[in-house]
């Protein structure tokens, strides 16, 4: 049974073990807005929590915009009130959730994806492009220097000499591009993008649930630990698998699809 929360800027559908976040503000091509960040890091904070959800798939209403980036156009519905205050630094913490949180994230990005839109994608795991996205970092047009974590998730994604690039000299890039930079690790056409995608997280949906969450875990602790301090932490969480129910049974699963004759 699926359940689905329907929030100001903001889709949640949580069907069994995946959890899928909409950007939901089409009439603006899914920009980022005051709402969206207070929604999206709630929603995050929750999801974070329960442990029957093992993926995120965050991704764009429609097939044309992920998320461009903030909203910076006018809102004609304030009839020319001052804007929202902008989000206190707290509240901008979600790309940290994105990374951190236990459950696999995966950005299914669907249509433009720049500035702080960027930075949401970035911020996951994995990322997967539908060939009508396009990519840009954008801040300097806007005066500012960037934000939601992109430099510090970018570097890790394409190494720092290519993110200081996007940064400081790159425009617009398209989907082939991010693929051969190593940004995103597959690009599908527009029409199959959504089926694509769903087969990817069906086939995770079904790995062994520990050792997906632990796979998670030992990236993170990679990026904060020595090699010979990673290795000990590597080393326990490893043997605890192996005499757990999840490992016999995925032995027992793979000598049985060995020992299937192939002809």
């Amino acid at each position: 049974m699926t359940e689905t929360v329907r929030h100001s800027s903001l889709v949640v559908e949580i069907d069994g073990t995946v959890a899928t976040i909409t950007l939901d503000r089409p009439e603006r091509r899914n920009a980022m807005n005051t709402e969206m960040v207070h929604e999206m890091l709630a929603v995050l904070e929750g999801i974070a929590f329960r442990r029957e959800i093992r993926i995120v798939v965050l991704t764009g209403s429609g097939d044309r915009f992920f998320c461009p980036g903030a909203d910076l156009a006018p809102d004609p519905d304030r009839d020319g009130q001052p804007p929202p205050p902008l989000p206190a630094a707290w509240e901008l913490r979600a790309p940290v959730l994105l990374h951190e949180m236990p459950q696999l994230t995966i950005a299914a990005i669907n249509g433009a994806c720049a500035g702080a839109g960027l930075g949401y994608a970035a911020a996951c795991d994995i990322r997967i492009a539908s060939e009508s996205a396009r990519f840009a970092t954008a801040f300097l047009d806007v005066g500012v220097a960037g934000d939601m974590g992109l430099p510090w998730t970018l570097t890790a994604a394409v190494g720092g000499a290519r993110a200081r690039e996007l940064f400081f000299l790159r425009g617009k890039f398209d989907a082939a591009e991010a693929l051969r930079i190593s940004l995103v690790s597959a690009v599908y056409p527009v029409e199959s993008f959504r089926t694509e995608v769903a087969a990817i997280v069906e086939r995770l949906s079904h790995a062994a649930p520990q050792a997906l969450m632990t796979m998670k875990a030992n990236f993170l602790a990679a990026e904060r630990l020595g090699f010979s301090d990673y290795i000990d932490l590597e080393t326990e969480r490893h043997l605890q698998l192996v005499v757990g129910p999840e490992f016999r049974a995925g032995v027992e699963a793979f000598v049985a699809r060995r020992a299937q004759p192939t002809g």
